[in-house]
């Protein structure tokens, strides 16, 4: 995909990232964020099987490109014009979703220098039926603040409580 602002290249968060080709002001809709819609139900479908992938080869499996638009549609971001799909997560993010029509854009939240890597928060959250499940996903942004796991901040005070209580049972977790 042929975008003025971005660029594909290699990452040193993982793998891929998307980078800057030209400096980009504050509140910019740099990308949207395209795919094949699809339902909610085939979306989680996905997103299980991806994860699923990705934990038996988390280097070289990539995992799942399955954002969620509403309650009943969800985009599998997994095709070749989706340069998005390749945004990392970073606990300091220079940018933001912003879903506007039914479209999913990536906005910038600063001014972005030239060759600085676009990141957003992927704001995980932390599921009553699987409360450890975040473990899974390590976070490797390198950010001053970052708590170690691809949470949404708001997350972080839940992930800390499990975390103690885990260690207080001696690493062991319900």
């Amino acid at each position: 995909m042929n975008n003025r602002y971005i660029e594909v290249k290699s990452s040193g968060i993982h793998r891929h990232g998307v980078f800057a080709k030209i400096h980009i002001p504050k509140k910019i809709k740099i990308v949207e964020y395209v795919g094949e819609k699809i339902s909610a139900d085939e979306g989680e479908k996905r997103h299980e099987k991806g994860t699923e992938n990705h934990l038996k080869d988390p280097e070289n499996n990539a995992g799942t490109y399955i954002f969620i638009l509403d309650d009943d549609v969800y985009i599998d971001g997994n095709v070749p014009e989706n340069d998005a799909k390749y945004i990392n997560h970073s606990c300091s993010p220079n940018c933001e979703i912003e879903i506007i029509n039914k479209r999913i854009w990536i906005k910038s939240l600063r001014d972005i220098k030239k060759g600085e890597e676009i990141t957003y928060n992927y704001e995980f959250e932390i599921y009553d039926d699987d409360p450890y499940f975040f473990e899974k996903h390590p976070c490797k942004c390198g950010s001053k603040n970052c708590p170690g796991y691809i949470l949404s901040e708001d997350e972080w005070p839940k992930m800390k409580e499990l975390l103690k209580k885990k260690t207080k049972e001696g690493g062991r977790h319900k």
